[in-house]
C-alpha cells in the first residue's frame, strides 16, 4: 500500500469539481479543499474526511480511499443542495482523471447523507465516494 497517491487524487477532484461549468453555474468558485476565512457563499462544496484501505496486490502497490464531498447550503429545502450534489456525481462518477502521481483505476459514487443544520436553517448533503487507485 501507499498513501503516497492521496495528495494527487485529492488534487485531481478538486480540479475537476472547480473547472466544471455546470457546477461553477451553481456554485460559482465556491469549491474549497480548505474552507476560507471569514464569511461563506450560501452554498458551497468542500472536499471533506478521507479513509483509505491497502489495496495491492502482486502486481503493485494500490489503495482504495473513500472521500467524503460536502454539499452545504443556507437556502431553504434540499432543493438547490441536492441539484449540486446531482453535479457533483455527474463530474466524478467514472471520471478519468489523470493523476500526477499513479493511476485513477476507478471512482464511484457509494452513498449520500442528507441533513438538516444551523437548527434545520441549512442543510447538508455528504457524498461518499470509492476510488481504487494503483502506484505506478
Amino acid at each position: 500500500m501507499s498513501y503516497a497517491i492521496s495528495g494527487a487524487l485529492q488534487q485531481a477532484i478538486f480540479g475537476a469539481l472547480r473547472d466544471d461549468l455546470a457546477l461553477q453555474a451553481l456554485v460559482g468558485d465556491a469549491v474549497y479543499d480548505a474552507l476560507p476565512s471569514g464569511a461563506l457563499p450560501r452554498t458551497y462544496v468542500s472536499l471533506g474526511p478521507e479513509t483509505v484501505r491497502e489495496r495491492g496486490d502482486a502486481t503493485g502497490n494500490g489503495a482504495e480511499h473513500r472521500i467524503v464531498i460536502s454539499v452545504v447550503t443556507e437556502v431553504p429545502g434540499f432543493g438547490q443542495a441536492k441539484d449540486v450534489a446531482g453535479v457533483v456525481c455527474d463530474v466524478l462518477q467514472d471520471a478519468p482523471l489523470a493523476l500526477a502521481r499513479g493511476r485513477l483505476v476507478a471512482l464511484q459514487f457509494q452513498k449520500a447523507t442528507a441533513a438538516k443544520i444551523d437548527n434545520a436553517t441549512g442543510r447538508r448533503i455528504d457524498l461518499t465516494f470509492r476510488a481504487r487507485v494503483e502506484d505506478s
